[in-house]
């Protein structure tokens, strides 16, 4: 008898993506891959998201289910309870990505691909290899590369090109490491604090090129604020996290 393949759960955020959500959901389950999974995080999207999440978890059960949560309630709340939730329900990888096809579905085996060797991989713009969408604009592209390549580095030492990028994949054992109840951003910065703290508990990570494409339909959930936020969060990550080394690592990871 063959051994079954490793359980893979995909967790998506959403808020307001009905025009998005079903051509993700029909993406990803033509993917070639076995024992797939796919957790939506629903905000309580006033445009229906959720609903539609729902008739998708009726019509492929066993493959999709939702987590309706009571409003807004930020990204890092949306991934670090998706997480938690694929964990209780026999995730052995799990995949963080958009709703919105800026993360392209088809780049999902070359992560999870990754994972066979490494304990995070990253999908990343700055890779060699990897591209931003022809439509941003300088400045745009500019405060993104230094946000990653200067910023981000320089403070943290991630010695990752690109912290800030959402699409990932995890080994299991990775995120029972981290320790998820000590997370404490919930924008933006969520995705460096999670980077920052896989390398400084010693975890293999490699980032593997994307193509990152700007969002067809709907509306960026990136303000001001939000970027502010995550410039100066960077040193409250240094100091909640700077001492700790793999002997740091929770139990099971």
């Amino acid at each position: 008898m063959s051994e079954k393949p490793p359980r893979t759960f995909v967790v998506i955020p959403t808020y307001n993506e009905k025009e998005n959500l079903p051509r993700m959901v029909e993406s990803i389950f033509a993917l070639p891959i076995l024992n797939l999974a796919m957790l939506i995080v629903d905000d309580n999207s006033p445009d229906g998201t959720g609903k539609i999440a729902d008739e998708f978890a009726t019509a492929k059960p066993d493959q999709v289910y939702v987590m309706h949560r009571a409003g807004k309630q930020g990204l890092g709340t949306a991934y670090i309870q998706g997480f938690k939730w694929a964990l209780d329900h026999g995730a052995e990888r799990i995949v963080q990505m958009d709703a919105d096809f800026s993360h392209d579905p088809k780049d999902l085996p070359r992560l999870l691909a990754g994972l066979e060797q490494h304990d995070l991989v990253i999908g990343s713009r700055y890779a060699k290899g990897g591209k931003l969408d022809e439509r941003w604009s300088a400045g745009r592209r500019l405060l993104s590369w230094w946000a990653n390549r200067v910023w981000v580095d320089f403070i943290l030492g991630t010695r990752v090109k690109d912290s800030t990028a959402g699409f990932r994949a995890w080994r299991k054992t990775t995120l029972i490491g981290l320790n998820l109840d000590q997370i404490k951003s919930n924008g933006y910065i969520f995705q460096v604090e999670m980077c920052y703290l896989a390398r400084k508990l010693g975890y293999s990570i490699q980032e593997v090129p994307i193509y990152f494409a700007d969002r067809k339909y709907g509306e960026s959930k990136m303000d001001f604020k939000t970027q502010y936020e995550a410039a100066v969060g960077v040193f409250k990550l240094r100091q909640r996290y700077g001492k700790l080394t793999p002997a740091n690592r929770a139990v099971g990871g």
